[in-house]
């Protein structure tokens, strides 16, 4: 007999969120083509929604015009929802993701997601470069999140309009890895995802203020909240910790102030790290949010997370080097939750 927390676990939705890394000795074209090939196989595989997370000035990252990669990915499929996880709202004017997004959803209608966060994605200079002032801010999300969605209204007699964007319904969700944004959604009624993948320790505090303080909209009922995992499967545990090690080199790279593009596996990564910078990639994936192994070790893991959070779906990334190991690990997953 299946036990409840099983039950939980086989039913919950999968998604993919990508950054397009650009692997050492690679370029932008051969990651646009991985993104394309992998999206393509998680729509065979049953995966949810396809998303693609803006984050600029960084040589190992290609997701930095999200909404036209959110475009070609989503011209190169037929069914799986494709969105931003997420667009920086503070970068932007309100008005250009409206008719961005209203394109999209007239091109691809009934697939395509809006995930909007507050955050630079980006060092302050870079911030300059994209706004021309640092003035627009994350204190200001509220009211930019506002305009924005005005301009999907059918009722507004504003004289500035989105065309294409007026009247179309594309689903908002609001990202965040604090309390700031989980109260927003639930203030506004709108689907939230959490950043536990990179911002574990906030979890659960933002998900009580999500679930405590939500109230039903016209766009969503009761709450639903999507929580990120960093996820490394493979056959064996052996091989995974093998794979992980790209990911690793990557958290030690972000913690020393290091922008490189993502590097293969190695044999030994204690070589390359003290026991201090250890110890920090150490906690971060034993707050539950990387979740590293053969399919076993995947499973009980993933039970645990979902018995955990109650999470309505999950959002996984897989930070793997080699496009076939990353399949592979989707793959698995897939075959799990089966």
């Amino acid at each position: 007999m299946i036990s409840e927390k099983a039950k939980r676990y086989k039913g919950i939705p999968l998604s993919i969120l990508d950054l397009a890394m650009i692997n050492e000795g690679s370029d932008a074209g051969q990651s646009f083509k991985n993104s394309v090939d992998l999206a393509q196989h998680a729509e065979d595989w049953g995966f949810n929604r396809y998303w693609l997370a803006e984050h600029h000035n960084m040589p190992g990252v290609a997701s930095s015009a999200t909404s036209v990669i959110i475009g070609h990915v989503a011209g190169e499929t037929k069914t799986i929802r494709v969105g931003s996880g997420g667009i920086m709202l503070p970068n932007h004017a309100p008005l250009v993701i409206a008719e961005q997004f209203g394109t999209l959803d007239a091109m691809y209608p009934g697939r395509i997601d809006l995930g909007l966060g507050r955050a630079p994605g980006s060092d302050q200079a870079t911030a300059y470069a994209l706004r021309r002032t640092l003035h627009s801010s994350g204190e200001e999300f509220p009211q930019q999140l506002e305009e924005l969605r005005s301009y999907f209204s059918s009722d507004s007699t504003a004289r500035v309009r989105a065309f294409p964007g007026v009247g179309q319904d594309i689903p908002i969700w609001l990202l965040g890895s604090s309390g700031f944004s989980a109260q927003l959604a639930a203030q506004l009624g709108l689907p939230f995802s959490f950043a536990s993948h990179f911002a574990p320790a906030y979890m659960m505090q933002a998900l009580q203020l999500y679930h405590q303080n939500f109230r039903p909209s016209k766009d969503l009922q009761k709450p639903h909240a999507m929580l990120g995992v960093n996820l490394i499967a493979a056959d064996t545990d052996e091989k995974a910790q093998y794979l992980a090690t790209s990911m690793q080199q990557q958290f030690l790279d972000i913690r020393q102030g290091i922008s490189k593009q993502f590097r293969p596996p190695i044999e030994d990564i204690n070589a390359t790290w003290s026991p201090y910078e250890q110890a920090a990639v150490t906690q971060q994936a034993d707050a539950l949010s990387v979740i590293i192994g053969g399919p076993e070790t995947v499973r009980r893991q993933l039970e645990e997370f979902v018995e955990m959070t109650k999470a309505d779906e999950l959002i996984i990334s897989s930070g793997i080097f080699y496009h076939e190991d990353r399949l592979r690990s989707y793959e698995i997953l897939s075959e799990l939750m089966d």
